[in-house]
């Protein structure tokens, strides 16, 4: 006689013979109309009650049954057969989504690790990309939304955006030498400018987040609060603008957050130099003969619609600051004379600055000309002088690239930044090739600027660097 009793049956054995007994009956009523000689089908490796359980209990469309227990009086100790069945025949549904769409051969375990897709991107823009789930878009010299490839770039990375402008105080007040930093004409300009812009981005569904502090403290805030994992902003060439790009890296790298840079503040991109910028010309006659084959890129569209700002964090827009706000008293509109000052009257924003391009062209276009170089500029220019759009160039409500653009649009003949001022001076094109070389010496001033100040041996920049285009 045996000394070891068998085990007592378990609560699954007992599901096991009910489940194996019911199915049973159900293959006994199915081959009833079949051929009574008809072989039964070998059963699969898996115990049938595994199976019936799985269909049963993890199913969405299974109704309930009075063979099978009810899921409270069974007790598992090993459910690895059915668990395992279950997943693999109904996978959790996976939410679905306006921006993207999960392929058929994905495995269950993607399905279930969390937020497969909204990995940050590989700081190496060549590699594959990845949907973004918030980006920072951070204005600066670029108050626009025409030609803004930050904007643009962000918009279709992301999921959601958070335009920002930011006033640091370290541009306001006095400098050393007992200056203001930003002049009370400058800074309602400045808060013109920025006023327009919020008004452009709420028209396409978005938003302008402004806020006074330094950006190496409030972006990353910003970023913590919204969830971002990059920040977007153009490049800039001053000394103090640089500085203020490598501390504004140095902070969201610390935040895991990625931070990128474009260029778009001239007429030729830096890209398409033919020269590395640390063997760019001092002088104004090299850089021109070196840049005279380029061609100008064009520009990027205006979008239609903008991301919204993402309701995480609750991140309010804020006011834009006053001229009290910034430290500044309000700027007299009349000189001690009784007579207006003209900056007074500047009005800042995209709107005005296209407005003021396109007269500028049409007054191109049908001035006729006096015969010699100054006599053609005073003609074209009429009182003014000039076409005293540089504010809005600047200020960056204006792309040079648009510009040229539009100009090019009006002219009788080809227009190239690179063209002698005294060519065609007999033509109504003259005035519009003036302002190209003008355009093209801008550039010169900014990437010497920007050459100089990202020098490792801190040299100083020469004194042509210095001289103001008169654009």
């Amino acid at each position: 006689m045996d000394t070891n009793p068998p085990p007592p049956p378990s609560q699954l054995q007992e599901l096991t013979a009910t489940a194996s007994a019911a199915a049973a009956a159900a293959s006994a009523a199915a081959a009833a109309s079949q051929d009574e000689n008809q072989e039964e089908l070998p059963t699969a490796n898996l115990p049938l009650a595994s199976l019936s359980l799985s269909l049963s209990l993890f199913s969405p469309f299974a109704k309930p049954s009075s063979v099978v227990p009810s899921p409270s009086h069974v007790k598992f100790n090993v459910p690895s057969q059915v668990s395992s069945l279950s997943l693999s025949l109904f996978p959790p549904p996976a939410k679905s989504s306006s921006k993207l769409s999960a392929p058929s051969n994905i495995s269950n375990s993607l399905l279930l690790s969390p937020s497969p897709f909204l990995r940050r991107r590989p700081a190496d823009p060549s590699a594959a990309a990845a949907v973004r789930r918030c980006t920072i878009v951070w204005f600066r010299a670029d108050l626009r939304l025409h030609d803004n490839e930050p904007l643009s770039a962000a918009n279709a990375d992301s999921l959601s955006l958070v335009p920002v402008v930011l006033f640091d105080p370290r541009d306001f007040g006095r400098s050393p030498s007992g200056f203001d930093r930003t002049g009370p004409y400058r800074a309602r300009f400045l808060i013109d400018s920025v006023a327009e812009l919020r008004q452009g981005l709420r028209r396409r569904g978005s938003d302008l987040v402004v806020r006074i502090g330094r950006p190496e403290v409030v972006l990353p805030e910003l970023a913590r609060a919204s969830g971002a994992d990059a920040v977007y902003a153009h490049r800039e060439v001053s000394h103090d603008e640089a500085r203020a790009e490598e501390r504004v890296a140095a902070a969201m790298e610390a935040e895991g957050v990625e931070v990128k840079y474009f260029w778009g503040s001239t007429l030729y991109h830096i890209d398409d130099l033919p020269f590395k910028l640390e063997h760019m010309p001092t002088n104004y006659g090299g850089f021109r003969e070196k840049v005279k084959g380029l061609t100008v890129r064009k520009t990027i569209e205006t979008p239609e619609e903008v991301k919204g700002v993402p309701s995480r964090g609750n991140i309010e827009p804020g006011d834009i600051p006053s001229l009290q706000d910034l430290g500044l008293n309000p700027a007299p509109t009349m000189s001690q004379d009784g007579k207006p000052i003209t900056s007074a009257s500047l009005v800042g924003g995209e709107t005005e600055a296209l407005e003021r391009l396109k007269k500028f062209a049409i007054e191109c276009r049908t001035e006729t000309s006096r015969g010699n170089m100054d006599n053609t500029r005073n003609s074209i220019f009429g009182a003014n002088f000039s076409c005293k759009i540089s504010p809005w160039l600047a200020m960056g409500c204006l792309s040079p690239r648009l510009m040229f653009e539009e100009l090019k649009k009006t002219a009788n003949r080809t227009v190239s930044p690179a063209s002698s001022p005294k060519s065609g001076l007999n033509s109504p094109d003259s005035g519009m090739n003036w302002l190209m070389f003008e355009l093209l010496w801008r550039d010169f001033f900014r990437f010497i600027t920007k050459k100089y100040s990202s020098a490792k041996n801190g040299a100083a920049a020469p004194a042509t660097a210095c001289t103001g285009a008169l654009v």
